[in-house]
């Protein structure tokens, strides 16, 4: 008899991320006491559940049968416990979301707020990064990405409008430099630029011309960040161009400290969507932030 259903959920965790330091860090707790717990749980089943090297956990094949069988137990069993709360007329449980800063910050945060408010028992996790996260081996619940991005196996709904691309500096520094004609300008002008976290490259720079035909730049300057935030401070110090989401810059292109270019040229991408496992529709909590969000 198991002793506690947490230590399965502590399991799962270790499998999905393959890592008992991922997955402490996770749990809020140390490497050697999730230690503890899998071997507490191994001996009470009397089975060896995990392999582990230096570098690697992973299910054994008995592992992998029972995590099969059980975690979707264990998901029901959460979800039916979520239910339980439309008998105390309010929504209680919590909700981890993972999407980018921008997404956050222009998208999603004053639609959230009255839920915050109006439910006082929903703990809601945010966590903010470039990466094309696994949600379900991360355990957030949803994730938000530009469509198409989106894995084939996910259900998704639209949350924004198109997004449209700027190419942007200060006024200041097209005083002293040429304002860029074509894309194939940039090349003389100091270009800031994104490294991308997920290959560590850096990120080109897309542009339409007038048939329709989608190509990009690689364009080189001084600078280089990971963060958007600081692409934008770099440009408004005048120390260069960048290629931004044209949403987030509109308070300084309306003062006239930033000065758009290349508008003709400007990439449009399909919105942004709210995505998550299909299991999650019949849990009232989840659908209030899903009906919330979308468009």
């Amino acid at each position: 008899m198991i002793d506690n259903l947490n230590d399965i959920k502590a399991l799962i965790l270790v499998a999905q991320t393959g890592s008992f330091t991922k997955a402490a860090a996770q749990l809020g707790v140390s490497q050697s006491a999730l230690s503890h717990t899998i071997k507490s749980l191994e001996n009470q089943l009397n089975l060896r559940l995990l392999h582990r090297t230096t570098r690697s956990v992973s299910p054994t094949p008995v592992g992998e049968q029972f995590l099969k069988k059980i975690e979707p137990l264990l998901s029901q069993i959460d979800l039916e416990i979520n239910n339980l709360s439309q008998f105390h007329n309010t929504l209680a449980g919590n909700i981890r979301i993972h999407a980018t800063d921008h997404v956050i910050n222009y998208l999603v945060w004053d639609k959230l707020i009255p839920i915050i408010k109006k439910y006082p028992e929903i703990n809601v996790e945010i966590a903010t990064d470039y990466k094309f996260t696994d949600i379900v081996a991360e355990r957030y619940d949803m994730g938000i990405r530009i469509g198409m991005h989106i894995d084939k196996d996910m259900i998704s709904r639209r949350i924004s409008h198109d997004i449209k691309m700027a190419v942007v500096a200060s006024s200041e520094y097209f005083k002293q430099n040429q304002i860029p004609i074509t894309p194939d300008d940039l090349i003389t002008h100091n270009c800031i630029n994104m490294r991308l976290p997920t290959k560590g490259g850096i990120m080109g720079w897309d542009f339409k011309d007038s048939n329709g035909q989608i190509f990009d730049k690689h364009v080189d300057g001084q600078l280089t960040f990971n963060q958007v935030p600081m692409l934008i401070k770099a440009a408004k110090d005048h120390l260069g161009i960048i290629w931004v989401q044209e949403d987030r810059i509109q308070d300084e292109l309306a003062s006239g400290e930033l000065v758009k270019v290349l508008d003709d040229w400007a990439m449009t991408y399909e919105g942004y969507y709210l995505y998550y496992p299909h299991r999650q529709e019949s849990n009232p909590l989840f659908m209030l932030f899903v009906n919330s969000l979308k468009l």
